[in-house]
């Protein structure tokens, strides 16, 4: 297939582009930057609306990973509001322009998180469970509805409700193995709390199948089949790191 990737420089994008090229595909990558670009670049300015239509004209699929950093700094008012507008508005945009195509792609997959369903300790959740509170939660919920002038463009749309991606090469991960190692990691709060997780090489597996699969749309979790709490999580990452 021909596919379009936004976000491919962030930790996901960067292992996913490879590894569909290795598959057989044709990758070109959205980004955001000006003046002269690559020749697999195309280039837009969702804050401004900014987006090369014509690029869009000609591909099968699209995956839209872009957007602010949620651990990039602390969760403050304008915080919330940059990381909101640089999902939303660029879902937004994208979903719209997609829409329009006299030839639509295929298939929208469009990043999500597991944020959707906020806290809800032991509950067992799948795909179909109500969202919950919190901040992550609204967010998940305005992310995913920003697909929606795809969906009834009648674009197969497939909202990626991803959890922690563990790669060293960035992510949670990489931020606390260092720590651990020094034998400085611990519990956060009482430890009962669940982390759904999910290895880097299954994510890009995951979103490849998304691709493939025709009836498959909607929330997709990406997520490991057992969700661990925070303590056993890290017991695993003491005995991993000594």
């Amino acid at each position: 297939m021909k596919v379009l990737v936004s976000g491919s420089s962030g930790l996901i994008g960067s292992a996913l582009v490879p590894y569909l090229r290795a598959r057989g595909h044709e990758v070109s990558r959205l980004v955001r930057k000006r003046g002269r670009s690559a020749a697999d670049e195309t280039s837009w300015d969702p804050p401004s609306g900014r987006i090369d239509k014509a690029a869009l004209e000609d591909v099968d699929a699209v995956v839209h990973l872009g957007g602010e950093n949620i651990a990039g700094g602390r969760w403050t008012a304008k915080r919330k509001a940059e990381i909101q507008q640089s999902r939303v508005q660029s879902t937004q945009l994208l979903s719209e322009t997609l829409a329009a195509r006299k030839r639509p792609p295929r298939v929208f997959a469009a990043a999500s998180a597991i944020g959707f369903y906020g806290h809800r300790g032991s509950q067992t959740l799948e795909e179909d469970a109500a969202s919950g509170s919190g901040f992550l939660a609204e967010l998940c919920r305005e992310w995913e509805a920003s697909t929606e002038p795809a969906r009834q463009a009648q674009i197969r749309v497939a909202n990626l409700r991803i959890g922690v991606v563990l790669s060293p090469s960035g992510g949670a991960l990489a931020a606390v193995l260092p720590i651990f190692r020094l034998g400085l990691g611990g519990v956060v709060g009482d430890g009962t709390q669940y982390v759904s997780w999910i290895a880097i090489d299954d994510v890009v597996g995951a979103i490849e199948h998304v691709l493939d699969v025709e009836g498959l749309h909607g929330p997709v979790n990406l997520v490991a089949p057992n969700p661990v709490t925070n303590r056993a999580y890290t017991s695993d990452f003491r005995v991993r790191c000594r």
